[in-house]
């Protein structure tokens, strides 16, 4: 059992990485204010240059004007001020507002991100954390996944 627990974590590290490296559009190991903003509006939502540099000082924790593999991790693995965070993640996702990450939605937003996943990746992904058998993710359930040790 703890040989998969181990797994688990270490697919999230890799998670966080990979998605970190579809924010780093030109790869210099860094997140741009600029590449964060055109990653937040890739994914359908109109971000405001506002609340791109307010996420921005969240996330950037050294303060140089970046986001590193480090403060990305910490944030993607459940560091920080992790509910908020966590909710405006998880809005990333729930595209229809209605509380739920649906398997479309899911897809959706990997598709954006670059994701070569079918549906049914998607809704297995659902499965593998979805308690209460809706066929959905809640935020609970969410939060629940994204607390996982890494």
């Amino acid at each position: 059992m703890a040989k998969n627990h181990a797994a688990i974590a270490l697919t999230l590290e890799e998670e966080a990485e990979k998605v970190f490296s579809k924010f780093d559009t030109n790869g210099d190991g860094k997140i741009s204010l600029s590449e964060l903003g055109d990653i937040l509006n890739g994914l359908g939502s109109a971000t405001p240059a506002d609340e791109v540099k307010r996420i921005m000082s969240e996330l950037d924790t050294d303060g140089d004007g970046f986001i590193d593999l480090k403060e990305f991790k910490a944030f993607h693995c459940g560091g920080g001020d992790s509910n908020k965070e966590l909710k405006e993640a998880f809005d990333l996702y729930d595209k229809d507002k209605n509380g739920k990450i649906s398997a479309n939605e899911l897809h959706s937003v990997l598709r954006s991100l670059g994701e070569k996943c079918s549906l049914k990746d998607c809704r297995k992904m659902i499965g593998s954390v979805d308690v209460d058998g809706d066929g959905c993710v809640n935020f609970e359930e969410f939060k629940k996944m994204m607390a996982r040790p890494s």
